[in-house]
């Protein structure tokens, strides 16, 4: 069934179709979400995305566009959390916690998250959103609030970013 039908069946009460929403987008924003602020926050900042869903799915004109509406609630939720954190006194930044595995897959992952959570937020953002996501440079955009333009140079910015960190801790392909 799809996401359109789904959110508006969602909008004439039926609870069952929210359960489908949650049960197929969930993954994907909370995926996100601790893409942007690590495993620690993932589940209450997620949380925090489907309240606002069950808030303003109601008032949602376009129920086509569920997807950039989604990820720009999750967005913004992102950014009040990284508000939050940015205006506490700062303490001793830990590292990530890196902890390599035996397989040489787990090692890659490892330091692409590494790689990836060194990002500046933005450049993360859209790296997460267009490639791991799987949403399109339009989508992105308006999640964004930027133009097209804009999604692409951070794009590039971003995959140069992350071949330099990469590159600068060893990693060669």
């Amino acid at each position: 069934m799809s996401d359109e039908l789904l959110v508006v069946r969602c909008q004439l009460g039926e609870r069952e179709a929210f359960a489908e929403l949650v049960r197929a987008w969930h993954g994907p924003v909370w995926t996100y979400v601790r893409r942007m602020l690590g495993p620690v926050e993932a589940d209450d900042v997620s949380q925090e995305v489907w309240l606002a869903v069950v808030r303003g799915l109601p008032r949602l004109k376009e129920p086509g566009r569920f997807a950039p509406w989604l990820f720009t609630i999750a967005r913004r939720a992102v950014a009040n959390r990284l508000r939050e954190e940015y205006a506490r006194p700062e303490v001793a930044a830990g590292d990530g916690p890196v902890s390599p595995d035996a397989t040489v897959a787990l090692v890659d992952r490892a330091e692409l998250v590494e790689g990836l959570s060194g990002l500046p937020a933005r450049e993360r953002e859209i790296l997460v959103l267009f490639y791991l996501e799987d949403l399109s440079v339009e989508d992105c955009a308006e999640i964004c609030a930027v133009p097209v333009g804009t999604v692409k140079s951070r794009l590039s910015r971003a995959r140069r970013m992350l071949r330099d960190h990469l590159t600068e801790k060893g990693y060669r392909r």
